[in-house]
Parts: C-alpha cells; structure tokens; sequence
C-alpha cells in the first residue's frame, strides 16, 4: 500500500488518532503509511512470513532511522481498523508486525491488537521501549536507542539539531522498559555500530534488571548491525557479529536489507 502526501503532525506523547465517517461521527483509525506482505527481517523470528503494518509518527528522531518517511518526514493514509484488518486478512500469513514510527504512540493500536488476537494472529510489536500499553501481544521487540542515536548537527538528516535534545532526553525510559519485560515475552535489541556502544548496553542491561520484576537473560538481548542498505551493512555487521560472540549476545542479521537493499515494502 502506498502512502499518501498527507503530514503526521509531532508529537509530545501518546496520540489518539480519529477519523470522520460520512455521517459527521469520528470512527478509529491509525495513520498507516505502509501496510505490506514480507519476510521478518529481524530478531528471533527473522525469516518468517508476515504482514507488516507501519504507522507513521515517533516521539524519537534517530539519525539512522530506517523508516525515515515515518519520522522524519512523516507521510501516511488514515486507515480505519476494518479497512486494516481487511488488508491483514487477504494475506496468507499467520504473523502479524505492528511498526512503525513508534507504533505505541496511538492508542488506536491497542484495538487493533485486540482484534488481531481475537482472530488468532501471532502478533509482533516493534518498539522503542518508551511507551507502555496494556494489549495483547506475543512478542515485544525492543529496541532501546543508545547515546549513538542521537541526531547531532553533525548527524541530523536535515542538518539542523533541532531534535538532538528531545532526543537525548526521552530515548530511554527505564519505568516503561521495566513494565513491557514484565508484560510480556520481550527481545531486547540493540542497533550497535562498534564496539564503543557496549558499555552503554551493559550498564543499561544492569539498570533493567535491577529495576524489572522478572529476569532478562543473555538470551534475550540480540545485537543488530546498523545499516539500511547493504552497502552499510558490509561495514558494521562483521564487528557486531563479533561483539555478539565476545559478550554472550545474540547476533541478529537484518534480512529483508541483504534480499532487497533499502527497497520499500520490504
């Protein structure tokens, strides 16, 4: 599905997104900007046949991003949940991924899990870690943004930094991150470029587990090589690889970018 020319706003936190029905009255919906057929890419379920459902909108800015029209430059098209799951059920697939942008900004996706539970989906969240919401979810994949994230003006996309301090300031929420490895069965992922981001990742594996109620084992963190397109990731995957084995993580490749580059869709 295509996105649309229409502008998320930004916004300071959670989202209630509407939409007006013919009749005057407001009806759900989610600001979609795309809605796909694909493999999972990433982390434990890499490899799997899935629909993708991304939002648009994040209360993040990461220089990287890798869904820049989500963000950065936020395009989607209002779709209502009936018209969603319709597009979720004409594929033949089992696994359902709610992404984005940070998926979690909108209320709405608490319906909409709902509904995909109810039908028996297998569902997958791909989050920052900065929000918390109760809904049904099979897997919590969380990505914590590290100090490295942050879109200095020598980094920004855009040249500017306006970003870089609201950004530094709410990458992390340890409350929220505490409350979804409580919640729910949670991969913890980190996008790492070299070695220097490791401290970083100890010491906040050491504050989750000091501040959450159940275990995060070894197991469950996997580190991912930044990049979003192969010609990047040539560069950072063999020394994350490394650093996966040299720390007892999990290595996890970001498959749909080795089949089909930085292509949409994918």
């Amino acid at each position: 599905m295509p996105v649309s020319d229409s502008v998320d706003r930004e916004s300071d936190g959670e989202t209630d997104v509407t939409a007006e029905t013919g009749d005057g009255e407001s009806a759900a919906g989610l600001p979609i900007n795309e809605l796909f057929y694909s493999l999972q890419g990433e982390g434990t379920l890499a490899g799997v046949p899935s629909v993708f459902v991304r939002t648009s909108g994040c209360n993040l800015r990461c220089w990287f991003c890798d869904s820049y029209h989500t963000s950065w430059e936020p395009t989607h098209a209002q779709m209502h949940l009936d018209e969603i799951l319709g597009e979720i059920e004409s594929h033949d697939a089992d696994h359902v991924v709610l992404t984005g942008g940070e998926p979690l900004l909108h209320e709405e996706s608490t319906a909409l899990l709902e509904a995909l539970d109810e039908r028996g989906y297998h569902t997958t969240v791909e989050t920052n870690g900065t929000i918390y919401r109760d809904a049904p979810i099979d897997l919590a994949s969380v990505s914590p943004k590290l100090e490295s994230s942050t879109p200095t003006p020598e980094r920004d996309p855009k040249g500017e930094g306006e970003w870089e301090a609201r950004h530094e300031r709410d990458r992390i929420d340890m409350d929220s991150l505490a409350r979804l490895v409580e919640s729910y069965d949670v991969q913890l992922k980190f996008v790492v470029t070299d070695a220097e981001d490791m401290p970083e990742i100890l010491d906040l594996l050491a504050d989750l587990r000091d501040a959450a109620d159940v275990p995060v084992g070894d197991d469950d963190v996997l580190l991912m090589p930044e990049g979003a397109t192969r010609e990047r990731l040539a560069e950072t995957r063999t020394r994350v690889a490394d650093l996966a084995m040299e720390y007892g993580f999990r290595y996890t490749p970001r498959l749909h970018v080795d089949l089909w580059n930085d292509a949409p869709e994918t």
